[in-house]
């Protein structure tokens, strides 16, 4: 088999870059503050999410520190490898030099790899781990060894120890698998063996899961079709090609006409089967718009391979080259949408020209910035308010004070970047935080923040509002917020962790 096209590299060398040079316009994400928290405690399972993104965060604080760069770098050498992926895979179905490079770069223009490498999330990983399973897929449906069964286990192992939605992506081969000539794989004992070390992999996480009364299930059960966003099954198919561009939905939709109507593509139709059973489960359980994303790039790279054969692409060098020019004029158009580049109050406007406010996946209030990126702001502002709050605690109530935040964004924010301040970490009853419980169940002082007057009189005598915190482009339930010093406890706080833990 011919070498990869030098331009696949290129590209993949391109996308780092593009997140290297981007990725600290703004500040934290509130996921990645999370995450970093759930990192100072290693464990095998963590409520809303698998564990791997915490190790992640931890051997990076570890190895290179606190900052942006630090923390985003892993995320950034994943484009890399999706784009990479992308060439790859459509070399394996038969592409040739073009049909590599059209779907590296229909990955690398994509916005929502764009938005996934751009900060520390499970999403940044999953697709590799969606993806080197296919790969691997493809490679044993075009003669590789039965041994590669082995690998594709380990992939799929660490796939789940990362996003339990692996899972989802597996069935879908399985079935595909099953309802075509490959079914004849099943009889091979490597790919049991795969099977066996998948499970083994991933049987810490499921133990922890069900020692802990399997609170990923519960939590799901709270958010689906409340803070989740839920969409009409037409609205949901239809926004799918605004993950992968407009421009570049022909191409990918071309992919599953490969896989399914060409003679060529007909032995790799597994992973068009594989696409429709994820969006099936998807449609039916009322998943996230971008949970389908992972599986675009196998799309893209059958789509290529497809667009690159037709003559009047093959025959025109002209077509070929302003297909890449449309892709670049595309890509360059809606990155400052998937990504912070421009100035905040220019990304604003921006926002509004191209009405990105009626596209949401969380029914969360917003304002003039996009979920996405009010995220990434307030967070500096509500520590160094807390911080004033602590400073001015005689040393006798410093020892013998908590800080109570209402969720985890709030106390991932204090954790994180609370030190230089001098601040302990403090406790929340919002999902994981509230698995670990109170740090002290009987302090003397507690700083809250994130909650009203009212709700803290139910349990503190004394309250009293030390700071208040106006942060300009946070999101609306970050703004406005006040920052209370309450004393005289009416019931300790182990008594009163009932009432403040909550999933969501």
């Amino acid at each position: 088999m011919a070498p990869l096209n030098p331009w696949v590299y290129g590209l993949a060398v391109a996308a780092t870059l593009v997140h290297v040079l981007f990725n600290r316009q703004y500040g934290f994400f509130r996921d990645e503050l999370y995450y970093a928290a759930c990192g100072q405690y290693p464990a095998w399972g963590y409520v809303d999410h698998a564990p791997l993104v915490a190790w992640i965060a931890h051997a990076t604080r570890a190895v290179l520190g606190d900052s942006l760069f630090a923390l985003r770098l892993l995320p950034a050498l994943s484009a890399a490898a999706k784009v990479w992926l992308a060439g790859w895979m459509a070399r394996e179905m038969g592409g040739e030099e073009f049909a590599q490079i059209l779907a590296a770069l229909t990955t690398l223009v994509a916005p929502i790899y764009l938005t996934f490498d751009n900060f520390l999330s499970m999403n940044s990983f999953e697709p590799l781990f969606w993806m080197a399973s296919a790969a691997i897929g493809l490679r044993i449906l075009n003669g590789g060894d039965q041994q590669l069964w082995a690998w594709f286990g380990a992939v799929v192992g660490l796939g789940l120890l990362n996003k339990h939605s692996m899972i989802f992506f597996v069935s879908g081969l399985a079935v595909g698998m099953l309802l075509k000539p490959a079914r004849h794989e099943f009889a091979s004992k490597w790919l049991w063996s795969g099977a066996a070390i998948a499970t083994l992999i991933f049987l810490p996480n499921l133990v922890w899961e069900w020692r802990e009364g399997f609170p990923t299930i519960v939590l799901l059960r709270h958010v689906v079709g409340g803070k989740y966003a839920t969409v009409a099954p037409w609205d949901y198919v239809w926004q799918q090609t605004l993950l992968t561009l407009p421009v570049s939905a022909p191409i990918w939709i071309g992919g599953l006409w490969f896989l399914f109507g060409d003679v060529r593509g007909k032995r790799y139709a597994v992973l068009g089967w594989a696409y429709l059973v994820v969006l099936s489960e998807m449609l039916a359980l009322h998943g996230k718009i971008y949970y389908l994303a992972p599986a675009y790039i196998m799309l893209l790279a059958a789509g290529s391979v497809w667009v690159s054969s037709l003559d009047w692409v093959r025959g025109a060098r002209w077509v070929r080259v302003g297909m890449v020019g449309v892709l670049v004029l595309a890509g360059i158009i809606a990155a400052p949408l998937a990504m912070p580049i421009l100035p905040v109050d220019q990304l604003i406007r921006y926002a509004r020209f191209w009405n990105v406010g009626a596209i949401h996946v969380e029914n969360v209030p917003q304002d003039d910035l996009p979920q996405l990126f009010g995220d990434m702001f307030g967070w500096e502002d509500q520590v160094k308010a807390v911080a004033d709050a602590y400073a001015g605690l005689s040393p006798e109530e410093k020892e013998q004070t908590v800080i109570l935040a209402y969720n985890y964004g709030e106390a991932g924010a204090i954790d994180y970047l609370g030190g230089r301040y001098g601040l302990p970490k403090a406790v929340s009853g919002h999902n994981q935080y509230g698995l670990w419980g109170p740090r002290k169940d009987a302090p003397r002082v507690v700083i809250a923040i994130g909650f009203s007057e009212d709700f803290l009189r139910h349990f503190f005598w004394e309250v009293s509002a030390a700071a208040h915190v106006h942060p300009k482009y946070a999101l609306p339930e970050e703004r406005n917020l006040t920052v209370f010093v309450c004393r005289d406890p009416k019931m300790n706080l182990g008594e009163a962790w009932s009432r403040l833990k909550y999933f969501n």
